[in-house]
Order: C-alpha cells, then sequence, then structure tokens
C-alpha cells in the first residue's frame, strides 16, 4: 500500500505548469477535457498503485484537496 503525496513533490513546479497551459492552447473546451482525461489516464496507468489511485480519487472529491479521514 502506498500512502498519497499530497504535499508539493514537483521538481520545478511553476514549469511543469507552463508546459501544461501551453499543451491546452489553441484547442477548443472539448479537445481540452479529452487532453485532460488522456493524461489522466496516462498518468494513472504509470503509477499502477489501485489503492493510491482510489487515494487520488478520493482526494480530488474533497474541497481543499486533503485526504479524507
Amino acid at each position: 500500500m502506498a500512502d498519497l503525496i499530497l504535499t508539493p513533490n514537483i521538481d520545478r513546479p511553476d514549469d511543469f505548469y507552463a508546459e501544461l497551459i501551453a499543451t491546452h492552447e489553441g484547442l477548443s473546451k472539448e479537445e481540452s477535457d479529452a487532453l485532460n482525461a488522456r493524461l489522466i489516464l496516462i498518468l494513472a496507468n504509470h503509477i499502477g498503485d489501485r489503492e493510491a489511485l482510489s487515494q487520488a480519487l478520493a482526494a480530488a472529491r474533497t474541497v481543499s484537496g486533503a485526504a479524507p479521514e
């Protein structure tokens, strides 16, 4: 079982955010939503740990993003 990391853990987060935003440039809302869905599935496959993925889904549903108790 892996504990979900909810603290900042991305190398050069501002650069990643800029790259993420640039990836969406010129896309319609539908294309952008589809890109996000593909990205989520690609990253979920890379993570592979089903329990960590369930924790991430639960955390994403909370307003604060904190893991539910």
